[in-house]
């Protein structure tokens, strides 16, 4: 028994009762109650696994972090093309902005392996549904050895292995905004819910429910008369 668990260790896939989520370096996500609800903001480096259905503001919830970054943050795979103007008048600067378009899965992680360890990013998306563990165990350690950090960016159909990430996102499209569940965050057990309200971030791309009142016609008629 002690040998196996000796070996889930050495394979990052056990989490000490003692690792305590103050001990994790962390950093601002660039919105106050999504910090609020990690305890402290995003890990500072490391694999951070997003589950989320394409278009429903995956990438927006991420742009308040990206822009704060001082070196390269590349686009591996992504789902359209990156729109480097609308990214200019959000504040990025385009120059350290790279999209990779990679012919199959092995070349992605490949790429985005180098492009973490380089240490020359600040931050790589790599959109990618099928990853074994031992392919986090290498982007981990990539992302250790360059200071950087790893969005995996996944559909949340049809997953059902658990990966050794820092932290596990779960997002679903809300009429205020997302709501997210905190699947896994390294050095916490419970899992958090909560629906982030982006009326405040995005006023332009936010629509307030509007209650619809049905008016029979004998009562639309009557409305004339009088």
């Amino acid at each position: 028994m002690n040998d196996l668990i000796d070996l889930l260790q050495r394979q990052q896939l056990v989490w000490h009762g003692d690792e305590q989520i103050g001990n994790i370096e962390r950093v601002s996500s660039g919105n106050d109650e999504l910090d609020e609800a990690l305890q402290g903001g995003l890990p500072k480096y490391g694999v951070v696994d997003i589950q989320a259905q394409q278009g429903i503001g995956e990438l927006r919830l991420l742009l308040p972090y990206l822009v704060q970054q001082r070196k390269l943050t590349i686009f591996i795979n992504p789902p359209g093309y990156i729109n480097g103007h609308g990214l200019f008048h959000l504040g990025f600067e385009t120059a350290l902005l790279l999209s990779l378009s990679v012919d199959n899965e092995i070349d992605a992680l490949w790429a985005a392996e180098q492009c973490l360890k380089s240490a020359e990013c600040s931050s790589v998306l790599l959109w990618q549904n099928r990853l074994a563990i031992h392919h986090i165990k290498r982007l981990q350690l990539a992302a250790e050895r360059g200071q950087a950090s790893l969005f995996l960016m996944r559909s949340a159909e049809g997953v059902n292995l658990s990966l050794p990430v820092s932290l596990c996102l779960k997002l679903q499209a809300h009429e205020r905004g997302l709501a997210i569940t905190i699947k896994k965050q390294k050095g916490r057990w419970d899992k958090t819910h909560f629906i982030l309200d982006i009326s405040s971030y995005w006023p332009a791309l936010y629509r307030p429910t509007i209650e619809r009142k049905v008016v029979s016609l004998a009562q639309h008629r009557r409305r004339l008369i009088t």
